[in-house]
């Protein structure tokens, strides 16, 4: 290593130039090296080491060149290039070993889709091509063919929306203070007050997140937040009396923690139940304020990001009304994007980023959706489309089906409407910014203070100013923005540089990512010496923001967003709003922007040359920037909110009626009146001896005090109700002595009740809740699905070596209407169920799969049916708080386990103490049981043993009175 340390350290100054790339793209060294200036170190890291995480090593560079030894000094970098090289090993590995995986999954998608076109019969696509064929709205089944409902029409809506990540509130947005609080925050909180300002809508209710935690706003903690409504100009119609917009802040998970998206997962069925006791209460007020004393049910029930999607798919179940999923980020497109940069593999991306649940999540909310509203074209086709659950064609064909009143036999996808985010027009600029003297500013007295803060920054702040406005992380491509300014002379003198990246104390304190990319940017303005050029203020409100984009617009400047790729970019609508022209990514939404704007020119953000070149056009060339300028401020009003929820409302009154349906508590005589607490008996995979006396015990434990009466009884289990006949009559007890059973593993619910046909008081029936059943039928697929389940069940096969023995045969014995069951006889092979759940979604048809006794049954039942969420139905069919039941699992159970520890009901885990049978159920498991239970949860008490005095003490530790 001696004598090397020239290479070395130009070696290592190429880690902290080299700037990300994309296949097939120019990289600067290469250009380089066409015009005679190439240079092999920065080759070597831009091709072979790209993509990693360069921060530890350049700190480590920092530390070797501080060192005074010469020999110290090389033998660290000499370290560093072993472990570069190393990087670069596994990089490598990392590519083919995605490669060969994505080749694999490509041949068994693409197979699967084309069965499940054969599947269908051949007959029923004829005619598909023909009118159909060239309308894009029919290819995602959004076509209204002329019957949108108009304005007049509308009736009194009652709207929910759910975004449970970030920092919400009505004011002064801390847009930019952590990952988590960026467009998303800002998109949601606009629509909620623009569709409350919108005619028909009575109410509005954003629900996310209650934060308590320190060093955070005390607004942040308040249950109800109303919010200002947004006053549209030029708007034709007028706003009706209502009650307005709300953030409804529902406490779920730890009280003094602000969590992270990726740590929100397992209490997602708490804030469900907090949701739902919200939900039907204000649906019962507004209905005593405007319904006649009828509850007013929501409209819809909006989820936006995944972890909103799997609560919003709970609570519309729930309560069984429509439901609308926006994703903004998808997980299938940013998993591809972190294996391509080779730093992580799929393993380490999971662990860090709970990506599997988050795709899973977003499979569930295509399950559950009947609308998925979508920024751009490109969004539907080249990122939903990589999802198991919706594909492009097969949706056309579907579609056209269904306008046919052909049988689709059971499969269903939901319609993708493309309605792009709207923008606030209060802020549009106004003649004297469009057209004011830049030699006679306002008086100092009148400018807004953060131009100062700008200003203060350049040696000639009279220059055009080019405006960037994103948060500092890699993927939006600041660096080489800095780079392509710095570099190009002539654009330098021509204008300054103005970046606003979010808000910041200190880099110190900021986290690992941002602190490199800040970092960064600062080097290299210190690099090509940039000061007085650059301004990069630590902070800003949001609600300077227009005040920003005004201050470019009167310098005469541009703006400009190069990200890697950019899903939709609401900053180039606000820019042309504030007659501003952009310079835009090439890459996702903005091309679909332009196309409408014309305000502009599109870039390719790796090569910094044509974005400065661009930059240079613009800013140069006065007629072409006044055309661009025109060009946005007369097309920008396809972008108003008003706009928006004019489309947003027309396909909500195009969905079908679904409502609620309770029933009364009477119905069935049982004394639920009395009733202040619920026992739900939900012990899975143990013998029926045990399961006899944790009944009998389970029962006894109440006997005693205060509970004796005012406890009911439910049984909540994956056995037929004839296997729960048998089991009573064997326990020795009478089907009164509960008030329901949940039974098929949730998918039917019955209650005792007494004969009417024969006198004899000892005669009980068990009656159906056909309520319940209405709810959970949403696109259950019946016959068709029966049909696909019997074929693939007679592929399932165990293979000793030139024989094959079919292993999962149906069970029409333990069927029902909405149980498909299947016995497995040798669970020893078991098929992982997200193989069979992949396979149902590939074939467009939407249900629930779960494996139970043991691993010797597979039940099939509605995406809408469950244990839990038939104790969410018998919570509000009775009116008894969802705090006040309890619910007693085992230490295993069927692979809807994980579902019955979450939400705001009590759990007891009986631990040990009884014979479990072998249960291989979890151990294909999707994804692991702590990434969706908070098993350190104060609702959960595990106990050794199941004695009557053991259970009774869990239930004093958890707070229900036993005297």
């Amino acid at each position: 290593m001696y004598g090397n340390d020239n290479w070395i350290n130009s070696y290592l100054d190429a880690i902290l130039d080299a700037g990300k790339g994309a296949a097939g793209a120019e990289r600067p060294s290469l250009l380089l090296r066409e015009r005679g200036h190439f240079s092999p170190a920065r080759y070597f890291v831009e091709e072979v080491i790209t993509g990693y995480d360069e921060t530890d090593l350049y700190k480590t560079w920092l530390r070797a060149n501080a060192m005074r030894s010469p020999q110290e000094k090389n033998t660290r970098l000499e370290n560093m290039t072993w472990r570069i090289w190393n990087l670069a090993r596994k990089k490598k590995e990392f590519e083919k070993e995605e490669a060969s995986r994505l080749s694999k999954r490509r041949l068994e998608t693409e197979k699967q889709r084309n069965d499940a076109t054969a599947d269908m019969s051949e007959d029923l696509f004829e005619g598909v091509k023909g009118e159909d064929a060239g309308d894009p709205s029919v290819a995602y089944g959004d076509s209204t063919n002329g019957n949108t409902p108009k304005i007049s029409s509308f009736d009194k809506l009652y709207i929910v929306l759910i975004s449970l990540h970030g920092l919400i509130r009505g004011e002064n947005m801390e847009l930019g203070r952590d990952s988590d609080t960026g467009g998303q925050v800002k998109y949601v909180m606009e629509l909620a007050k623009a569709l409350s300002s919108s005619p028909g809508v009575y109410r509005v209710d954003l629900l996310t997140r209650q934060i308590l935690a320190p060093n955070f706003d005390p607004c942040y903690g308040e249950r109800d937040e109303i919010l200002a409504s947004t006053s549209f100009k030029n708007l034709k119609y007028e706003r009706g009396e209502n009650s307005g917009a709300h953030i409804i802040r529902i406490p779920f998970g730890p009280r003094d923690k602000h969590l992270a998206k990726e740590n929100i997962w397992p209490f997602i069925q708490e804030f469900v139940d907090g949701a739902l006791g919200h939900v039907v209460r204000m649906s019962k007020t507004i209905g005593e304020e405007i319904g006649s004393g009828c509850p007013v049910w929501p409209a819809v029930i909006h989820g936006h990001y995944a972890s909103a999607g799997v609560a919003a798919t709970l609570l519309s179940g729930a309560l069984n009304v429509p439901m609308v999923f926006t994703g903004h980020f998808l997980g299938k497109d940013t998993l591809e994007g972190l294996l391509k940069q080779g730093r992580q593999t799929r393993e380490q991306i999971n662990m860090t980023y709970k990506i599997m649940r988050r795709i899973e999540a977003e499979e569930l909310s295509l399950d559950a959706s009947e609308i998925v509203i979508a920024s751009t074209r490109q969004e539907i086709e080249e990122q939903w489309n990589l999802y198991d659950g919706f594909e492009v064609m097969l949706a056309r064909k579907l579609r056209a089906l269904v306008k046919r009143g052909a049988n689709c036999y059971g499969r269903y996808m939901p319609r993708m409407v493309i309605i792009p985010p709207g923008v606030e027009f209060g802020h549009m600029i106004h003649d004297f910014d469009l057209y004011g003297d830049e030699d006679s500013p306002s008086p100092a007295s009148e400018d807004p203070s953060i131009w100062f803060e700008i200003m203060r920054f350049f040696t000639n702040p009279r220059k055009p100013m080019i405006l960037a406005i994103a948060r500092p992380y890699a993927e939006k491509n600041i660096t080489t923005l800095v780079k392509a300014f710095g570099e190009c002379r002539p654009l330098r003198e021509l204008a300054n540089l103005t970046l606003i990246m979010g808000n910041r104390e200190a880099i110190s304190k900021m986290n690992k990512v941002s602190a490199a990319v800040l970092t960064s940017v600062l080097t290299l303005i210190d690099e090509y010496d940039l000061y007085g050029q650059v301004a990069y203020p630590k902070h800003h409100k949001h609600s300077e923001v227009p005040d920003i984009y005004r201050l470019a617009a009167r310098t005469k400047g541009a703006f400009v967003n190069v990200a890697y790729f950019e899903q939709f970019g609401v900053t180039l609508i606000e820019a042309a709003m504030h007659g501003l022209p952009v310079i835009a990514t090439k890459n996702g939404a903005p091309v679909e922007i332009h196309q409408v704007l014309d305000n502009g020119l599109l870039v390719d953000p790796h090569d910094q040359h044509s974005i400065a070149d661009a930059l240079y056009k613009m800013l140069s060339e006065k007629q072409f920037w006044s055309r661009c300028r025109e060009n946005g401020l007369k097309n920008i009003h396809q972008f108003s909110w008003p706009e928006h929820c004019k489309n947003y409302l027309s396909r909500i009154l195009t969905l079908g009626p679904r409502h609620p349906a309770f029933g009364n508590r009477e119905d069935h005589k049982v004394p639920v009146n009395c009733r202040k607490h619920i026992l739900v008996i939900a012990v899975d995979s143990v013998s029926k001896e045990d399961l006899i006396q944790i009944i009998r015990n389970s029962i006894e434990a109440t006997r005693t005090g205060t509970l004796s009466g005012s406890t009911g009884f439910v049984l909540s289990t994956s056995l037929t109700i004839a296997e729960i006949r048998s089991l009573i009559k064997c326990i020795g007890m009478l089907p009164t002595d509960f008030d329901a059973f949940i039974c098929n593993s949730g998918s039917d619910i019955y209650y005792p009740s007494k004969s009417s046909d024969v006198p004899s008081n000892s005669i009980f029936t068990f009656a159906l809740d056909n309520n319940y059943r209405s709810h959970i039928e949403y696109r259950w697929g019946g016959e068709g699905l029966r049909k696909y389940l019997v074929k693939w069940a007679s592929s399932v096969v165990e293979r000793r070596g030139r024989t094959e023995k079919q292993i999962i045969f149906e069970d029409s014995e333990h069927s029902s209407t909405y149980c498909l069951a299947f016995r497995v006889a040798n669970p020893n092979h078991l098929p992982p169920l997200k193989e069979l759940q992949k396979l149902m979604r590939i074939q467009s048809l939407r249900c629930h799969a779960l494996y139970n006794h043991g691993a010797t049954r597979l039940s099939v039942i509605p995406i809408h049916a469950s244990r839990s969420q038939a104790l969410r139905y018998l919570s509000i069919r009775w009116g008894i708080e969802l705090p006040d039941a309890v619910v007693i699992v085992g230490e295993t159970g069927d692979s809807d386990y994980e579902e019955l520890f979450g939400g705001l009901h009590k759990t007891i885990i009986l631990k040990g103490g009884f014979n479990t049978p072998a249960n291989r159920i979890h151990t294909v498991r999707r994804y692991p049981l702590q990434d969706v239970v908070a098993l350190d949860s104060s609702n959960i008490i595990g106990i050794e043993g199941f004695s009557s005095g053991d259970i009774r003490s869990a239930m004093q530790q958890l707070g229900i009175p036993a005297q």
